[in-house]
């Protein structure tokens, strides 16, 4: 082709391995895409400042050094692409590419070379590795003579590969020629000076706005949170990450409803890393009714020439506002907000559990979140369907007070988000279904809505539930046919009852804590216990044993307080995100679940408490009025 060339299946080089791709150049530059999608990477003519030509193994290598400092290194070419390209290049683009050599004798000792953003280690005349400094996160002493470099995550890092350079450390020992030290600072101390000039995003550059003590939920902590002109840098007392404006995708500003904090996300690609742990996502939490005044500081002539129409020279207003303003316009990047969906409280987001985890998700124009831990983005255009379902499990209680959703990818991930209320239904299905996503029919598998609706509107399954039919067996097994009329969960109940309890244990929760203190006492200062004594033979004694009274298997079941009917329902997402719990512990969190919610929240199980109460004294009624036959134990 006369106008340029084009070559498949080249690699595009980095610390994090290869991705293979489309290279095209011509006379105005070069093009590089990835295979499958992804980022583009284009190359102006008069950006290039070198080329150079290396022999790989069973390759040739292609290196561009650009002006503002980057490098691309393509991987792949033959040995006859050499010579196409050297003469296309020198004729129509006026650049001579040059030949390096690749050391391969295998040494690790040589010299370092700092050019622009580069770092290159030579053996003898030949090249033996280089890094770019620009994908360097910081740097910093380990001892009197080792110099450590921390690098970012690369984010042509492919979806398969594992394994990626983290760090590098160089000994730089105290007879060290090429940078020769004093009496104040040794060698390793100049090289480590030496690299800290040229990293992009040096602590050297001041920052342009502060935000101070700000807390941010992933990655946890506390941070000083800095907007230089290139990039954002979180300061903690253990951590600190420097994240270039590139890297940022999206942010969002999300509040949550009846609470005093709106959320900042900032969306990231590549993420960071803390350990072995990626954070796509920087959850930033801001109190929604502070105001502050921030000062940017720039220059009238920056601010005139560079950030015109983008920043201002001052900020005065809601922290979080002032924050995604500067932040927005450094670098450019786009803010999504709450849009059309509003909760059955009218707030922009619905109370759910993902992996075991409390949180929020909101509906989005374009996709989900839920927040803040995980962190979990779904695009409407990733999603293959999503399915409404009884809260619970195949087999166990379905609750009619709470859903679960079923978010389903195209690559077959899912995303199951629990314990959603019934009364969020109605206004998540008909944003769902406005949003012409394809919703599955948990009965059918139709993407009809009255199948759904069926499905939560079923309030009386309860069988196949061993733990609801005990708790309404020990409602029904007790002795006495009364209303226990004294007795208030929140004030005499500091828990719940627990899962494995007998009748005793069952009536001493339900007596009154006065009954509970005097059974204390008595038991304090009673004797030590007695050996029991034998079973009297041929009858001896048993005229002092009083037969056991037999309930009557046709009276009426006692009602059951909201509290149980708040365990029924909830109890089997507790167990199924805590399977390690035992029975104690998960009665334990019931109650402590029971005494953080709401007198709204509680009002349902309530009711349903009332009703059953109503149909206890009916029954009552009627079974007085029959007059049953006690049954004794002969």
């Amino acid at each position: 082709m006369t106008d340029g060339h084009l070559f498949n299946n080249i690699l595009l080089g980095g610390r994090t391995g290869t991705n293979p791709g489309q290279f095209k150049v011509n006379s105005g530059g070069l093009t590089w895409n990835r295979q499958g999608g992804g980022k583009t990477i284009r190359i102006d003519k008069d950006d290039i400042a070198s080329v150079k030509w290396m022999k790989v193994p069973r390759a040739y290598q292609l290196e561009f050094r650009i002006k503002d400092g980057l490098c691309y290194k393509f991987i792949g070419f033959r040995e006859q692409d050499v010579s196409n390209l050297t003469n296309f290049m020198q004729k129509n683009m006026g650049i001579s590419p040059d030949e390096k050599q690749l050391s391969v004798c295998g040494h690790n000792w040589g010299r370092v070379d700092i050019d622009g953003s580069m770092l290159t280690f030579m053996v003898g005349s030949k090249q033996a590795f280089e890094v770019s400094l620009a994908d360097v996160s910081q740097t910093q002493m380990q001892g009197k003579t080792d110099v450590l470099l921390e690098f970012h995550v690369d984010d042509t890092t492919g979806a398969n590969e594992k394994d990626s350079l983290m760090d590098m450390s160089f000994y730089v020992p105290t007879s060290n020629t090429q940078f020769i030290g004093d009496e104040n600072r040794n060698s390793a101390q100049l090289v480590w000076e030496a690299l800290l000039k040229r990293i992009d995003g040096s602590s050297s550059e001041e920052a342009v706005v502060t935000f101070e003590g700000t807390a941010i939920l992933t990655p946890r902590g506390r941070y000083a949170v800095e907007l230089h002109l290139s990039f954002l840098r979180l300061q903690a007392q253990a951590s600190d990450f420097k994240i270039q404006y590139s890297s940022i995708v999206r942010l969002f500003v999300l509040p949550k409803s009846n609470n005093p904090h709106t959320i900042v996300v900032v969306t990231l690609d590549p993420p960071i890393r803390k350990g072995q742990t990626l954070y796509p996502h920087i959850v930033i939490q801001f109190e929604t009714d502070t105001v502050v005044e921030k000062k940017m500081k720039l220059s009238r002539e920056l601010l005139d020439d560079k950030y015109k129409d983008r920043l201002e020279e001052s900020y005065q207003g809601l922290v979080h506002e002032v924050f995604v303003k500067a932040l927005r316009g450094l670098s450019g990047s786009k803010v999504t907000r709450p849009g059309s969906f509003r909760s059955f409280q009218g707030g922009y987001a619905v109370k759910s559990s993902l992996k075991a985890e409390d949180g929020l998700l909101y509906p989005l124009e374009k996709g989900f979140f839920f927040l803040p831990k995980p962190p979990t983005l779904i695009l409407h255009e990733e999603i293959e369907f999503v399915e409404f379902e009884r809260h619970g499990t195949v087999g166990a209680s379905m609750s009619s007070q709470y859903f679960d959703l079923l978010v389903k990818l195209i690559n077959d991930q899912e995303h199951l988000f629990r314990n959603i209320q019934r009364s969020e239904y109605h206004n998540l299905f008909n944003f769902i279904n406005g949003k012409n996503l394809r919703i599955m029919n948990l009965g059918d598998g139709q993407g009809t809505s009255g199948g759904v609706a069926d499905i939560l509107m079923d309030t009386e399954n309860a069988a196949g539930d061993a733990y609801i039919a005990r708790i309404q067996n020990q409602a029904g097994d007790e002795e006495s046919d009364e209303e226990d009329e004294d007795f208030v969960l929140d004030k005499d109940d500091a828990g719940s009852p627990t899962d494995d309890s007998g009748g005793e244990e069952s009536d001493a929760s339900e007596t009154g804590g006065q009954k509970e203190k005097l059974s204390k006492k008595e038991a304090s200062s009673s004797k030590p216990p007695v050996k029991r004594k034998p079973k009297a033979r041929d009858g001896e004694g048993s005229e002092k044993r009083k037969p056991k009274k037999k309930k009557d298997p046709n009276a009426p079941k006692r009602a059951m307080m909201p509290f149980m009917y708040f365990s029924m329902a909830a109890r089997p997402g507790v167990k199924e995100s805590y399977p390690d719990l035992p029975p104690t512990e998960i009665a334990k969190k019931l109650g402590e679940m029971w005494q953080k919610m709401s007198s709204e929240e509680k009002q349902p199980y309530v009711q349903q408490s009332q009703v059953d109460k109503r149909r206890y004294e009916k029954e009552s009624a009627a079974y007085r009025a029959a007059a049953p036959v006690d049954v004794d134990s002969d």
